[in-house]
């Protein structure tokens, strides 16, 4: 079990740089995907930003997908 404290902090910086344009999606699907086990609620939201990361791969990233993006991210953050 890894900690929730690093996975908040880390997902609030991988969104900040996501949306401040500083992140490319693909680096943050892969960061999202290698995420490990976590306990609920934050598990569950991992694991939700990892299914649609694996399913939605688009280049170039449209708007509304990046905006879903970061919905899920957000999701991480607070569990």
């Amino acid at each position: 079990m890894n900690s929730v404290s690093d996975l908040v902090a880390s997902a609030k910086t991988v969104h900040a740089r996501y949306l401040a344009g500083r992140m490319e999606r693909e680096t943050v699907r892969e960061w999202v995907i290698r995420l490990g086990a976590y306990p609920k609620p934050h598990g569950d939201r991992v694991r939700e930003a990892a299914e649609w990361f694996r399913a939605a791969q688009t280049d170039p990233v449209p708007l509304e997908v990046k905006l879903v993006d970061l919905d899920r991210l957000s999701a991480i953050v607070s569990g």
